[in-house]
């Protein structure tokens, strides 16, 4: 059901903390303003599946504006901001499906909610509401021979948000079950580039001290994985003061980590000497019993990927006698050698489950990619196909350029003969 509005101060909270937020997203203003103007996205309907943030009910807003019917409900049991939700409910008149800390059975009876709107674009963030549609029509298929009832068949396209959702969307495409064409909005260059490094750097970092109040300086901190998250993460832990140990399967980004100046080595070694452990991969069971046997008396570990399967919580209820809730956000598991492991956020994202997410600024650019590539969508549905595309370069660059400005830089421009020399194969042309 959607949202119940059962306390007006957490509604008008909502609306300061959400006015807060805009006004470090300079980019999505402006493209409100001319979404107001226009309405790209007249007689719309537009089913979110995102965090239940500020940054995400400043989209959720420019969306309206542009005429949308907009449906939101969450991609993280654990990602809502109670008062956002209430606020968008009730000051915005933006229906949502979501509420902090609900279980398993609730988040996808939130997720059907929207789909029974029959969005005719989604936006997720880790593909939920993309293979929920899959499931569902590939069981309509298989008992009808046609498609289930909840498939639109005024579905034009879908946007993904982060890289574990594009992963997902990508295999579902090679296998031929991607129903409608989707924008990578994770790939673009102004979203992974920025959001991915120094949002989820700096925000990881916020939830670990917001769950613990530990001093990093000195601690031996592990970076599982060295994508753009892990880049972002090991630069800020080292920042203050850790000794940052980088664990990679992939040899090129292992190389990077060791030139970018970190300790690299497997993880069942790091497992010994390490003080806190994150995860940012993007895969399953990257921390697991063997792990957990190998490590220091009173170790933290915590997951900045997007779901909650990269450390294996189920191999480390095996092999405790005991669990408690020693802090808010902190569940101490005590091994059967008496050696305590901290476990932050239940496993889920920890830069959104013990605080929010990332700053504006940077979520500025992300949430612009997707009201730009929804109007894409629109714009050209016939041209589509079931396919992940990327983020037009036009409006990569469209929102650099905007973003620039906003922050009052100037850069130089090529000459005609620069232009000229830069498309010849004639030397000194």
């Amino acid at each position: 059901m959607n949202y119940d509005i059962r306390d007006i101060k957490l509604s008008e909270k909502g609306k300061l903390r959400i006015e807060w937020a805009n006004q470090n997203m300079p980019v999505l203003n402006l493209i409100r303003e001319r979404f107001k103007k226009k309405k790209p996205l007249n007689d719309t309907k537009i089913g979110c599946c995102l965090h239940i943030t500020t940054e995400t009910a400043n989209l959720a807003i420019t969306l309206k504006a542009g005429g949308a019917e907009v449906f939101l409900c969450a991609s993280n049991p654990l990602s809502t901001q109670d008062d956002v939700a209430a606020s968008l409910v009730k000051n915005f008149k933006i229906p949502v499906f979501a509420i902090r800390g609900e279980d398993r059975k609730t988040y996808y009876k939130h997720l059907q909610a929207v789909l029974k709107n029959n969005p005719q674009i989604t936006m997720d963030d880790g593909a939920d509401l993309v293979s929920t549609i899959a499931n569902h029509s590939a069981k309509g298929e298989s008992r009808q021979g046609r498609r289930s009832p909840i498939i639109s068949s005024q579905i034009l396209g879908g946007t993904e948000e982060t890289t574990t959702g594009i992963i997902r969307l990508r295999a579902m495409e090679k296998k031929g079950v991607l129903k409608y064409p989707i924008i990578a909005v994770n790939d673009a260059q102004t979203k992974h580039f920025f959001d991915n490094r120094y949002g989820t750097g700096q925000s990881t970092i916020d939830g670990i001290l917001r769950a613990t109040n530990i001093l990093l300086a000195g601690s031996n901190f592990v970076v599982c994985a060295y994508g753009w998250c892990g880049r972002g993460l090991a630069v800020r832990a080292r920042g203050m003061g850790a000794k940052v140990i980088v664990c990679e399967v992939d040899p090129l980004k292992a190389l990077e980590a060791t030139m970018d100046g970190f300790s690299v080595m497997p993880l069942i070694e790091a497992s010994k000497i390490g003080d806190i452990f994150i995860t940012v991969s993007g895969d399953k069971n990257v921390l697991s019993e063997k792990h957990f046997k190998l490590m220091k008396d009173n170790v933290i570990i915590a997951n900045a990927g997007h779901f909650d399967c990269e450390i294996n919580i189920s191999a480390l209820k095996k092999i405790s006698v005991s669990k408690k809730k020693i802090r808010s956000f902190v569940e101490q598991y005590r091994l059967k050698n008496n050696r305590k492991i901290n476990l932050l956020g239940e496993g889920r994202l920890i830069n959104l489950a013990a605080a929010e997410g990332h700053p504006a600024t940077v979520m500025d650019m992300s949430f612009a990619n997707q009201a730009l590539s929804a109007e894409f969508i629109k714009q050209r549905k016939e041209k589509l196909e079931n396919k992940v595309y990327n983020v037009p370069l036009e409006i990569d660059k469209n929102i650099a350029e905007l973003k620039l400005k906003a922050m009052g830089i100037r850069i130089d421009s090529l000459t005609k003969e620069q232009e000229k020399y830069l498309t010849s194969w004639e030397i000194g042309t």
